[in-house]
């Protein structure tokens, strides 16, 4: 892929200049015409992490179609506005970023996409010339047996558009790319075992908070960055909480301020701030949790908005009143959509486990290089949450990608195979974003005889080699360290259980 320097204008970049596409002798091509019915992938969902892959099987040459159960598009980042970013690092903190998403985390930190707007005009761009139908709900998917194999395959998806008519798509590969499994969840897999198994309570299935980004204008960052800032350690953590930190662009912590607010009911909960200063007054906040969201309804997410809403404007005095430079701060819209953390989730070729994830474990079939503490967040009847221990990095292979016992199906973002401890980490949109790209990328290269799901180790070498070559993007040939070398196997079980807590 041509690159352009950083030092050119960053929001250009970031929004995704994108590159002709060569075959295997070096030549530039383009994608076919696209048959909307018979495309080589369909993707279901608009998320932003599957939005990678589309782009990147686009430009190495496949038809891409989109059809979205949601009535508009971009998903968490987008209509949800889950703009406070969350990046993975290694110990050390050197940061684990590569790939398209890296370009999007650049411009977000030096400050040139911030708001709302700059985010869809990133996204517009990233997704150009791939067609997204909106509004879908699917009605059949069609099985077969793969040729020659004794896994399933789907030959094809049948839908209701939202005018009401009835479609058909058929396509090479399949892609649940929603946050409710609504492709997977109709191909007779078993779950994956949810955060009821590490917090317990009384449901026999549990899922982290969902959230509702809280939008404010009229702060003085300044003030509030100046006045916290004079504070000793020991004052600011006693008034706002352990690890409070104010920079001239993020907070974190200030839990005690979440603590301190009285939620109108058991539904919601104010947990620690993490805040985003977007610029002229503007800030995003990730911080008000709701509880029992089912996103496969759409009444019951409607409803959840409604309550965030609310609750929202009911947490504004309290904000007022707790945080210097926020006097004058008023509310500033509200977002379409929420951030869903955690649904159901299904058995995958190989699932993570969190000994994974702290041993730096690598694989053969890497396609992303991730990180990040393992964050679990709060429910109903575990409302703080817990982080179970850091890992420096690891790999996640393509097996997690590809539902078990299927050929022609992966799965993106949220729905990757990993355990309910493993996910807190997992689940972070950089280290399925990269695994995204990295797939579409190799979807192409297998070319028309081969499935990806079916390459060989020397093949997957290959694959690996050239995505690294073309686009700067290294999954494999990476070490990491392992932090739980010294414990037992009882240990390394009670720890993948979430009954430990490593520091």
């Amino acid at each position: 892929m041509k690159r352009i320097a950083l030092g050119t204008v960053l929001l250009a970049i970031a929004l995704g200049v994108l590159s002709a596409c060569e075959d295997k002798n070096g030549q530039a091509r383009t994608s076919p015409p696209a048959d909307p019915t018979k495309p080589d992938v369909v993707v279901v969902g608009s998320e932003i992490e599957g939005m990678y892959l589309a782009r990147a099987a686009k430009d190495e040459g496949l038809s891409v179609v989109v059809i979205d159960p949601r009535e508009q598009p971009g998903g968490q980042l987008i209509q949800g506005e889950m703009q406070y970013l969350d990046e993975p690092s290694a110990d050390g903190g050197k940061s684990l970023l590569q790939g398209r998403v890296k370009q999007l985390f650049d411009a977000y930190k030096k400050g040139a996409i911030r708001k709302s707007g700059e985010f869809r005009d990133y996204f517009d761009k990233l997704v150009e010339g791939i067609p997204i139908e909106s509004g879908i709900a699917i009605t059949d998917v069609a099985l077969e047996k793969r040729s020659g194999s004794d896994k399933q395959a789907v030959r094809s998806i049948t839908y209701r558009t939202k005018d009401g008519s009835t479609k058909t798509v058929t396509a090479r590969y399949y892609v649940d790319n929603t946050d409710f499994a609504a492709l997977t969840s109709r191909l007779g897999l078993k779950r994956i075992p949810g955060i009821e198994t590490v917090f317990g309570g009384t449901k026999p299935k549990d899922y982290m908070a969902a959230s509702i980004m809280m939008k404010f204008k009229g702060v003085d960052w300044n003030k509030f960055q100046s006045e916290i800032g004079k504070l000793s350690k020991k004052e600011r953590e006693e008034k706002f909480g352990s690890e409070t930190t104010v920079t001239d662009t993020f907070t974190w912590g200030l839990g005690n301020v979440g603590a301190r607010y009285k939620p109108s009911s058991p539904d919601v909960f104010l947990r620690g701030l993490n805040t985003i200063n977007q610029r002229d007054g503007d800030v995003l906040i990730n911080a008000l949790l709701l509880y029992d969201v089912d996103p496969s309804d759409p009444e019951s997410v409607r409803k959840a908005i409604e309550n965030g809403k609310r609750e929202t404007d009911r947490i504004l005095p309290h904000l007022r009143q707790e945080l210097p430079g926020w006097e004058r701060a008023e509310p500033n819209g509200y977002p379409n959509y929420l951030y869903i953390r955690d649904f159901d989730r299904y058995e995958t070729e190989y699932v993570l486990q969190a000994s994974d994830l702290m041993s730096g474990a690598m694989y053969w079939d890497n396609v992303s290089i991730a990180g990040y503490p393992i964050d679990l967040q709060g429910t109903k009847e575990h409302t703080w949450g817990e982080r179970k221990g850091v890992p420096d990095k690891y790999g996640m292979p393509l097996r997690s990608f590809i539902p078990k016992g299927y050929a022609n199906v992966f799965v993106a973002g949220k729905n990757v195979g990993a355990s309910a401890v493993a996910y807190g980490s997992a689940r972070i949109q950089p280290n399925t974003s990269l695994a995204g790209e990295v797939i579409g990328i190799m979807m192409a290269r297998t070319g028309p005889e081969r499935l990806l799901t079916e390459v060989t180790e020397k093949e997957m070498k290959e694959l690996q080699q050239y995505v690294q070559k073309k686009y700067d993007i290294r999954v494999s040939g990476v070490k990491a360290k392992n932090k739980i070398a010294n414990l037992s196997d009882e240990q390394v079980r009670q720890f993948n259980a979430g009954k430990l807590v490593l520091p």
